[in-house]
């Protein structure tokens, strides 16, 4: 896929990122025919969320784009590492189908709140249907494994082929480097809050 561009926010603690020699913003945009793909490799904090929701439903209606995928992780201390699980639930109910269809088990019962719950409740109010897709992480360290799965359900649910030949291979690396960018990260939103260090660390995985 294609870099098209970067979103940027007041709110956001300034952060840049280098790889290969190139800087790269937090939160980067990527295109290829009619598919777009949002990372962020920074938390959101959920007033944040709710802004940035609104930004991204106002693109996908000037894109056209009929449903958004969101991924996040559900804390799972018992998950077994060579049976993941990943469950789905939906702000609409033309999206049911998506999970029959991909024999993706429903999110039945639970709660949901802080950043995700933002995103959700902008996108059940708004035209746009989208499908939180919740794969089993980790609940305190990054997980690269679940990156993994979660990347490959939504190949599947997407109907693109994705090469995570790399990704495997690189897992303990990518481990590593991400639990140190999470603690580097908790520590500037602490400074940044001027809150004290807190005992669970934000879910990330990635």
């Amino acid at each position: 896929m294609k870099l098209i561009g970067e979103i940027d926010h007041p709110g956001l603690q300034p952060t840049l990122f280098i790889e290969n020699g190139e800087i790269f913003g937090p939160i980067r945009v990527y295109n290829k025919d009619n598919l777009f793909v949002i990372t962020s490799d920074l938390p959101f904090d959920p007033e944040l969320a709710q802004a940035f929701s609104e930004t991204l439903i106002e693109f996908a209606k000037k894109k056209n784009i009929g449903k958004t995928i969101i991924v996040s992780g559900l804390d799972s201390t018992h998950k077994e590492p060579k049976a993941p699980k990943a469950y789905g639930l939906v702000t609409h109910q033309k999206l049911e189908k998506m999970l029959y269809d991909n024999k993706i088990p429903k999110f039945l019962s639970g709660t949901i709140f802080g950043t995700d719950a933002a995103v959700i409740s902008a996108f059940r109010k708004s035209k746009i249907p989208a499908l939180a897709l919740y794969c089993e992480c980790h609940p305190f360290f990054p997980d690269p494994e679940a990156s993994v799965y979660a990347i490959t359900v939504l190949s599947k649910i997407l109907q693109v082929k994705i090469d995570t030949t790399e990704i495997k291979k690189k897992l303990e690396h990518l481990r590593i480097q991400h639990r140190n960018l999470m603690q580097e990260t908790i520590a500037a939103l602490q400074q940044q809050a001027g809150k004290k260090p807190v005992s669970k660390m934000p879910r990330i995985y990635g």
